[in-house]
């Protein structure tokens, strides 16, 4: 049974939050502190951690940072501060999702299945050796890819190309390295198929192709695959 650890201070939310989760049939613990909140974390095991930033001494920033050393349990941070930064300093402390107070239940339902999802998905990628940036999926073995859990229709060329981008993600690569590891004997000095194969990628992966997240250029070297941390931003 999937298991909601609550983490929040005022009852008025967490008691009929418990009450409609088990209702659904989750198990629902509650902690009314941080450090509370950190020892449940070790003793339920939840699957999801819902954790309020305004927290009685350790606050919301804290806990998901410790949590962080030894736990990668997915976290829901809730908070009365809807300003990008304070989203931007809770997914650098490792948290996976963010809500704006006051929302619906039905709304952090919503997220609690979608996080449950994407670990779900984790899983059986890890389980394959598959490889995962963002929203991208990538399994060397079976020549497969996946944008958002939906199979993308790749050519052989677009395959080999998000392959060796997304195992050196992070890293520049050249465009002669590109074009002698997926052309080979095939190039013959003509690079404006690679930057044919590129834009066909992006339609297929990025959410918004003109201004790419994944797949960026590197004017006057080549291109690179942008890192988990750097999509997750």
């Amino acid at each position: 049974m999937t298991t909601i650890l609550l983490i929040d201070d005022d009852a008025r939310l967490t008691e009929p939050m418990q009450f409609q989760l088990e209702a659904l049939g989750y198990t629902v613990a509650v902690a009314a502190d941080g450090a509370a909140g950190l020892g449940m974390l070790l003793s339920a095991r939840p699957d999801v951690v819902v954790l309020d930033i305004m927290l009685p001494g350790m606050d919301g920033w804290q806990v998901c940072q410790e949590a962080r050393r030894f736990s990668q349990v997915p976290i829901i941070m809730l908070t009365a501060l809807g300003q990008e930064i304070d989203r931007i300093r809770g997914l650098e402390l490792g948290a996976d999702d963010y809500l704006t107070k006051p929302f619906s239940f039905h709304e952090l339902v919503a997220h609690i299945k979608s996080l449950l999802r994407r670990v779900q998905w984790d899983q059986s990628l890890l389980a394959n050796n598959q490889l995962r940036i963002g929203a991208v999926a990538l399994d060397p073995g079976a020549h497969r890819a996946w944008k958002g859990g939906q199979e993308l229709a790749l050519r052989n060329k677009e395959f080999e190309l998000l392959s060796l981008l997304m195992q050196q993600a992070g890293k520049v690569l050249t465009r002669e390295t590109l074009f002698n590891q997926v052309w080979g004997t095939e190039w013959f000095g003509d690079t404006r198929s690679l930057d044919v194969h590129i834009r066909w990628l992006r339609q297929k992966i990025e959410d918004d192709p003109s201004a790419p997240q994944y797949i960026q250029t590197v004017r006057n070297v080549g291109y690179r695959f942008a890192t988990a941390e750097e999509v997750l931003l």
